[in-house]
């Protein structure tokens, strides 16, 4: 026998790997792998470690969140928030490089802000990146994955708005499994009024059946 209830302990998986955040999250990682090999010291630098596990704590932090869930709204907001932490340290990173160097940030009025933008929004695999890791210069290199962490950041925000906005709603794993409780408990106490009016009225008409045949 099957029951309609009010509510779902779990919810619907989220498939991460289809987030563009996510995706940008984890060109963003390649991304660093690449410029720590070409633009700083292979060994003696604390940087690189830096810098590699921030990119790789907000893309680890983005599947962990949208796994754990499926159970926990709570978990997820804060594995989430983990993520955008990480990619400010990064965005930072990449910042500090750029002023240690003397080299430009772009902003609005660079002359190839608005083209960068531009394809860094439409693109959001590491092999629309591969080629021009290995060949753009260091500044250009720094631009594009500050332009990166941008966008990525705004994706962030604004899925931890819905995340929020979600358990406001929702409540987390208690809230729905009280409701999955009060909904089974609800269709087992109606269920059980149908069959004791079905056998009410059987009764009634098995007594007007005795009568109408003499019994009683």
């Amino acid at each position: 026998m099957e029951y309609n209830t009010k509510g779902k302990v779990l919810k619907k998986a989220v498939v991460w790997q289809e987030l563009f955040f996510y995706r940008k999250s984890d060109v963003l990682y390649q991304l660093t792998q690449v410029f720590c090999r070409r633009f700083l010291p292979l060994h003696g630098d604390r940087t690189v470690d830096q810098m590699v596990q921030a990119a790789r704590s907000c893309k680890q932090n983005i599947v962990e969140g949208c796994e754990d869930g499926k159970t926990s709204s709570e978990m997820e907001i804060k594995l989430v928030n983990v993520a955008r932490g990480s990619l400010q340290e990064l965005r930072q990173d990449y910042l500090d490089y750029l002023k240690i160097h003397s080299l430009c940030v772009w902003d609005s009025k660079h002359p190839r802000f608005d083209s960068l933008l531009e394809y860094c929004r439409r693109h959001n695999d590491w092999p629309d990146y591969q080629k021009l890791s290995e060949s753009l210069p260091e500044e250009d290199f720094c631009n594009m994955a500050l332009t990166l962490c941008h966008i990525t950041d705004k994706m962030i925000s604004s899925y931890l708005v819905g995340l929020e906005q979600r358990f406001v709603t929702e409540g987390g794993i208690k809230e729905r499994m009280h409701a999955a409780r009060t909904g089974y408990r609800e269709e087992v106490d109606r269920r059980l009024r149908l069959l004791e009016e079905e056998n009410t009225r059987l009764n009634a008409e098995n007594q007007e059946l005795k009568r109408r045949l003499g019994i009683i």
